[in-house]
């Protein structure tokens, strides 16, 4: 239930409407891929058909009609449930960068050619990322670009480990 939890953490500090729900996650989670509005209203159907959260009131300002959503009693026990449990580390065996790799090696593609593009690839993001977490004012938005960056960091030391051991073993298959 991660994007629920996340918007039900969202509304915690109040009553919103999707548009604010998906602009404060996408400023939260500065590095992930924006949601699209029909996420956010799919979870939100998800989360009041669970009795989660509640329509509130209906705005209409100058823009279109606006639904404003708050935690229920529920709500806020599930929030408290989700924050109180531990998440079990990943297994990063199949992400595309490891299957992409190892793909390339055993099809004779130019493995190293392909690492040393990837590593570039990998540094640019982290330029890039850096300069972001500087700009950032909010405390949260530092915390989510660093975790980012460590793993763009860690794919680093990997991209550097493979590129010498396939080096060493002399071969691209």
């Amino acid at each position: 239930m991660s994007l629920g939890s996340v918007l039900l953490g969202v509304l915690a500090a109040g009553p919103a409407h999707g548009y604010d729900l998906k602009r404060a996650h996408d400023g939260r989670f500065p590095a992930a891929r924006p949601l699209a509005y029909g996420q956010v209203y799919a979870t939100l159907a998800r989360l009041e058909r669970d009795g989660l959260v509640e329509q509130v009131e209906t705005r209409q300002h100058a823009g279109p009609e606006r639904t404003v959503y708050a935690l229920t009693a529920s709500g806020r026990d599930e929030l408290r449930r989700w924050l109180a449990e531990t998440e079990q580390p990943g297994p990063y065996a199949a992400d595309e960068l490891v299957r992409k790799t190892i793909t390339a090696l055993h099809t004779g593609a130019d493995s190293v050619d392909f690492l040393r593009r990837q590593r570039a690839v990998h540094l640019e993001a982290m330029r890039a990322l850096t300069r972001e977490r500087a700009a950032a004012a909010e405390p949260g938005t530092r915390i989510a670009l660093d975790h980012t960056l460590a793993h763009l960091d860690a794919d680093l030391r990997w991209l550097e480990e493979t590129r010498e051991r396939i080096a060493q073993d002399g071969t691209t298959r």
